[in-house]
């Protein structure tokens, strides 16, 4: 199975809906998004291009906890207003933060076999013994002059960053 992993989108409408675009292009059905969102109404630009499952959380930049996690979830998508969040899909245990908190301390536990991070706005794709570390840059592209989302393989637990 593979799925999305987009981070720090920052209300770049345009970003946004081309990453979307792209990922219901590859039959991808599952999106992880690991915060920096901004504003509500981005759920909308979302959900117009794309008729997957998306699970989000919050980030430090997105301030609007109430209505973003209102407008997200009127979408069909999950919210998460905490965060970590741990996850278990296809069988793999996924941890998902936005800030990296102890990244390297958290692979080396073997405790996951995937950690996800955004806010850095910096592809981080490596593995600490059999745990995945993987951060897919940003999506908005403002810090970088990238505008990149990773494609993950739960099966071979590797990730492909797209630049789009």
């Amino acid at each position: 199975m593979k799925i999305a992993v987009i981070s720090d989108t920052h209300d770049n409408k345009t970003a946004i809906q081309e990453a979307f675009k792209q990922i219901e292009g590859m039959g991808i059905t599952l999106t992880l998004h690991l915060g920096d969102i901004i504003s509500p109404f981005v759920s909308d630009f979302i959900r117009e291009v794309y008729t997957g499952d998306l699970k989000i959380i919050i980030g430090n930049n997105d301030g609007e906890k109430f209505y973003l996690k209102k407008k997200f979830e009127a979408n069909g998508f999950e919210f998460y207003e905490l965060k970590p969040v741990i996850l278990e899909i296809q069988g793999r245990k996924i941890i998902m933060m936005h800030e990296p908190i102890a990244v390297e301390s958290l692979a080396r536990s073997g405790d996951f076999d995937i950690i996800l991070y955004g806010h850095l706005h910096k592809i981080d794709n490596r593995k600490i013994g059999e745990t995945l570390i993987l951060n897919p840059g940003e999506a908005c592209g403002y810090l970088t002059g990238r505008r990149t989302f990773a494609v993950l393989d739960l099966d071979s637990l590797k990730a492909e960053v797209i630049e789009f």
